[in-house]
């Protein structure tokens, strides 16, 4: 008996989802296609439910993440993205629209509900009427200090500060009052503890107990110098965290009084030893060192530093083995001192210049005019600033030898302009120049050597000397400029050099 024939298997056509198969006919008809069979329609149905599951699915994951129970359109959006699937604008939580259903057409009874989103009426009238709004400013944001080297400034951005507390009576002697007649011995040893505590505190408050050990380290290991090979290295380190630790801002202020203390010191007794000398030789390498490190903050301590520095380069009588180094050392700390600075405050290069030109032409006749000539900004204060010494400072006492030696050192720390201003057009090589003439060379070996320099600053020797021929009527002329610039002695000792480009050189610089 043979087996019946299989049934053959009908297609299935009915759609039972969610997303009916007569849907995808209206989008079929209205994209023009017309004859969509129901298998297919019935396929893309379900493949369209399937993606409406999967964005749900994804939106309700930011839904939980957000830990709400409501989907949100903006969680459609978001899966809408993460499916990269475009999204649907004009759907955001932002601006949420409000749909209204239409009545039913009268003449269409199989025609479905309509929804609709509603247009606001705007009555012009009422808009009129109402008061108008004020637009609020936009927001803007300002600078202030919240605290200016440890201190809070009184500002209103800034919170108010804590009352102090009403001092009591025991501590009345403390707080600068006197203590009552009838005060017992012990009463009065008790506030003079008191009153020590209180001290103790407030250093506390203002140094830690690690900088006050590091302070003590540092400046013992420094002060006094001595020749020791441990000595030495323990300076040498010291030196060396000068130079490159950080977090030593609170401890500035102490090293700047004790630099300022330890030259006045030294300078005021007037002692001509080496021990002297290696005082400030170590001085200036600590302010050199303070300069150097980039984590200090030294511009309002710059009016402390200044007179030590100045001190050290212009005073009259310093060891005379360390006089040279000291001065060589302090002009250049201060030209490194005004090329950190002298962008920050413009009118600190005019008040150096203006010391040192006191220094170096104090005690002589009028500074001469400068030749007119076209001057930059830097040029035009030199000159302002030598046609505006008084008669008093030029015509003063007689300046000593060692304080113009450290005025023309100071020059040529500053640069070459300084040097052409002070040295040649304002007559310091003439004034220097007949004092020595006049002490027939007691003593002058230092301003001498600094007279040299600063004119080996303006234009260096050259390599190939060619000796000045008085014979020669061009060497006779360039003799005679020069003496008009340098003075009789200065002139003399450049022509034995025997390096007429050099004497050019130095002829050059004024005239360029």
């Amino acid at each position: 008996m043979s087996k019946p024939a299989p049934k053959s298997k009908s297609v299935q056509t009915h759609h039972a989802g969610v997303y009916k198969v007569d849907s995808i006919k209206d989008v079929a008809e209205f994209l023009g296609i017309t004859s969509l069979p129901d298998a297919v329609a019935s396929t893309l149905a379900s493949d369209v439910e399937y993606r409406i599951h999967q964005v749900i699915e994804e939106a309700s994951r930011y839904m939980v993440h957000a830990r709400r129970t409501t989907i949100t359109t903006a969680d459609i959006d978001l899966a809408l993205r993460t499916l990269n699937i475009e999204p649907l604008y004009g759907h955001t939580p932002h601006a949420p629209s409000t749909f209204r259903r239409a009545l039913p057409f009268p003449h269409l009874a199989s025609a479905g509900a309509v929804y609709f989103v509603e247009d606001e009426e705007i009555d012009f009238d009422k808009v009129l009427r109402e008061e108008k709004i004020i637009v609020p400013r936009g927001a803007n944001w300002t600078a202030h200090w919240l605290a200016v080297e440890g201190v809070q400034p009184l500002v209103p951005e800034n919170p108010p500060t804590v009352p102090r507390e009403e001092p009591s009576s025991e501590n009345a002697a403390v707080n600068g009052k006197p203590p009552s007649a009838g005060a017992s011995p012990q009463g009065r040893q008790q506030q003079q503890a008191n009153q020590q505590n209180q001290q103790n505190q407030l250093v506390k408050q203002v140094l830690s107990r690690e900088l006050q050990l590091y302070y003590t380290r540092l400046t013992s290991s420094l002060l006094p110098p001595s020749s020791s090979a441990s000595d030495t290295a323990k300076r040498t380190a010291a030196l060396a965290s000068l130079r490159a630790d950080a977090g030593l801002q609170a401890l500035l202020p102490y090293l700047v009084r004790w630099v300022g203390e330890g030259v006045v010191g030294v300078l005021r007794e007037g002692a001509d030893g080496d021990q002297e000398g290696k005082t400030l030789e170590v001085l200036l390498d600590v302010v050199g060192a303070i300069l150097e490190n980039t984590t200090l903050f030294i511009e309002p301590y710059l009016h402390q530093l200044l007179p030590a520095i100045l001190s050290t380069l212009l005073h009259s009588t310093l060891p005379r083995s360390h006089a040279t180094h000291l001065r060589t050392a302090a002009a250049q700390t201060l030209g490194r001192l005004l090329t950190q600075h002298s962008t920050t405050y413009p009118s600190l290069s005019p008040r150096i210049m203006k010391t040192l030109l006191v220094a170096l032409l104090g005690g002589s006749a009028p500074v001469p005019a400068p030749r007119s000539r076209a001057t930059n900004g830097f040029e035009s204060s030199l000159v302002n600033m030598m046609n505006g010494l008084s008669s008093t400072e030029s015509r003063g006492a007689q300046k000593p030898l060692g304080t113009r030696e450290g005025a023309i050192r100071g020059l040529v720390g500053i640069g070459k302009e300084a040097v052409r201003k002070g040295v040649l057009e304002g007559g310091g090589a003439r004034i220097v120049g007949e004092e020595c003439a006049t002490l027939g060379g007691d003593g002058v070996d230092g301003v001498l050597d600094a007279v040299m320099t600063a004119l080996q600053t303006l234009c260096p020797p050259s390599d190939m000397a060619e000796s000045l021929d008085p014979t020669r009527e061009e060497d006779v002329k360039l003799i005679g400029q020069l003496s008009t610039l340098l003075g009789e002695f200065f002139t003399d000792k450049v022509v034995s050099r025997g390096d007429r480009a050099w004497a050019a050189g130095i002829l050059q610089s004024v005239n360029s």
